[in-house]
């Protein structure tokens, strides 16, 4: 159980890290619960068919400190494990923050977050899940039960949007999960997103991200975990396959190309 080894230590002995540093994590680790077990038959059904999914009911996660970068391939899980999480920590697993729990689109997530039990830190102030797939639908949903001031994202461009959620949202220390922040960001945008990334985490904040960008995955001080068919797995940046591949590409698109037609 590699992601959990540090877990019993923790809940045992308080708030201290190995060092005698006070432990400030929102949340220490996701640990399987009572009602996760991995049996053959359901093994062979969604979501524990995903190896990443598999590990995360039987073995669970330790989070380290600051940002987690979750990085794979389509399909690999990333989506369905930051869902759970999302879920088991109390967060709409459709998207936004503690309070907006009557946020509801078609169910589409793997709803076995409740098997998870959260060992928590501090609590922070605030907690936000950005979801790219479900923002459109989001958007909708803020304009028509509004804060303190009328909300327009619809009236901005795609990453736009994004980055006003960003802006408004995404603004304090505090717990976050985002399930691929940088969907619609050109380059430069992508920098900004990855310098607030680090801003928050160096204010204390806990993020996970999972996401296809090797720039938020080159962000110093961040824990890469790559999912594949191995299921989840700490790495390096430059060992990443989405790196490796990227340089290859970069060095010499026609060779790729000629392989597509």
């Amino acid at each position: 159980m590699p992601f959990v080894k540090n877990v019993v230590a923790l809940s045992h002995h308080g708030p201290m890290t190995d060092s005698g540093e006070f432990d400030a994590r929102p949340v220490r680790a996701f640990l399987p619960g009572p009602g996760a077990r991995i049996d053959e038959i359901r093994a062979s059904r969604w979501p524990a068919s995903v190896p990443a999914m598999a590990q995360l009911l039987r073995e669970g996660l330790e989070l380290a400190a600051g940002l987690t970068v979750l990085m794979g391939e389509n399909g690999s899980g990333k989506s369905t494990v930051i869902e759970t999480l999302a879920e088991a920590y109390g967060l709409n697993p459709q998207g936004g923050s503690a309070m907006a729990q009557t946020f509801r689109i078609r169910p589409s997530e793997p709803g076995v977050g409740q098997e998870l039990t959260v060992v928590r830190g501090p609590r922070p102030r605030w907690s936000y899940f950005l979801r790219a797939d479900t923002m459109s639908q989001l958007y909708t949903f803020l304009e028509q039960n509004p804060g303190r001031k009328p909300e327009r994202f619809h009236e901005l461009s795609h990453g736009e949007g994004f980055l006003e959620i960003l802006r408004t949202r995404v603004n304090q220390a505090g717990f976050y999960l985002m399930d691929e922040p940088d969907a619609p960001l050109s380059f430069t945008a992508s920098l900004g997103l990855a310098a607030l990334l680090h801003d928050l985490a160096e204010a204390g904040s806990q993020i996970v991200v999972a996401t296809h960008s090797p720039i938020l995955a080159a962000i110093p001080g961040a824990s890469l975990l790559e999912l594949g068919s191995w299921g989840i797995q700490p790495a390096t940046w430059d060992d990443l396959g989405l790196v490796v591949s990227w340089r290859q590409f970069m060095r010499d698109p026609e060779f790729f190309f000629r392989h597509l037609w």
